[in-house]
C-alpha cells in the first residue's frame, strides 16, 4: 500500500523518466488541440535537457517518422519502433524502462485512448505514471476526455506541463529556473 501513496507525493527528477509515445508524421496532422499538444511536448522536451531527465520516444510502425519539431529537440534519443500499442508490450521499450532504474514514469503522447492509455495502465502496476494532460491527445476531444478519466481511475496521476516543470523545479533563483522561464513565459 506504501507503493500506491508514493504515487501521490511530490515528484523527485531523478525518479523521472519522460516517455514520448507516438508523435508521428501520419498521426499529429488528425489530432485534436494537435497545437497545444506538440508545443508542450517540446517544453517537455527542452526541459527535459536543462534538468537532466532521461527521455524515451517511441514510434508505431507505419505511422511515419516523430514530427521533425519534436525530434530535433531529443536528436540524441534514438526511437523505438514497436507494433504493439501497449509499450510495455515491446521488449526494447520494457528493457529500457527497467535499465532507467526509473520509478516515476512522465507521459506525453498520442493517442490517449489507445497506446497512451493502454501503456500507462499497464505501467502503474510496476511504476508511479503521471500522464501531462496537456501534452496527450486523441483524434476526438470525446476519446481524450474518457482516456484521461479511466487512467486517473485505475491510479495514474494527471498533471500538466507547468505542473510538471515547476514541481521539478522546486523553487525560483537557480540556473535551471532561469532556463525554464522561457518555456513557461
Amino acid at each position: 500500500m506504501e507503493h500506491l501513496m508514493d504515487r501521490y507525493k511530490l515528484i523527485k527528477r531523478e525518479d523521472c523518466l519522460i516517455v514520448f509515445i507516438d508523435f508521428q508524421e501520419r498521426l499529429m496532422p488528425v489530432i485534436y488541440n494537435k497545437e497545444k499538444v506538440m508545443e508542450n511536448a517540446i517544453k517537455l522536451a527542452r526541459f527535459s535537457k536543462i534538468v537532466n531527465i532521461p527521455v524515451v520516444i517511441t514510434e508505431q510502425e507505419k505511422l511515419g517518422r516523430t514530427i521533425p519539431d519534436l525530434k530535433n529537440e531529443l536528436k540524441e534519443v534514438t526511437p523505438i519502433i514497436k507494433i504493439h500499442f501497449n509499450c510495455f508490450e515491446n521488449n526494447e521499450f520494457f528493457n529500457l524502462v527497467k535499465r532507467s532504474k526509473k520509478d516515476t514514469l512522465i507521459i506525453a503522447g498520442v493517442e490517449s485512448h489507445i497506446c497512451v492509455a493502454q501503456t500507462t495502465l499497464s505501467g502503474v502496476l510496476q511504476f508511479n505514471v503521471h500522464v501531462i494532460e496537456d501534452a496527450v491527445s486523441s483524434r476526438t476531444e470525446a476519446n481524450w476526455k474518457a482516456a484521461l478519466e479511466r487512467m486517473k481511475q485505475a491510479g495514474v496521476v494527471i498533471t500538466t506541463t507547468e505542473m510538471f516543470i515547476y514541481e521539478i523545479l522546486k523553487k525560483a533563483d537557480t540556473e535551471e529556473f532561469k532556463a525554464s522561464l522561457q518555456l513557461v513565459k
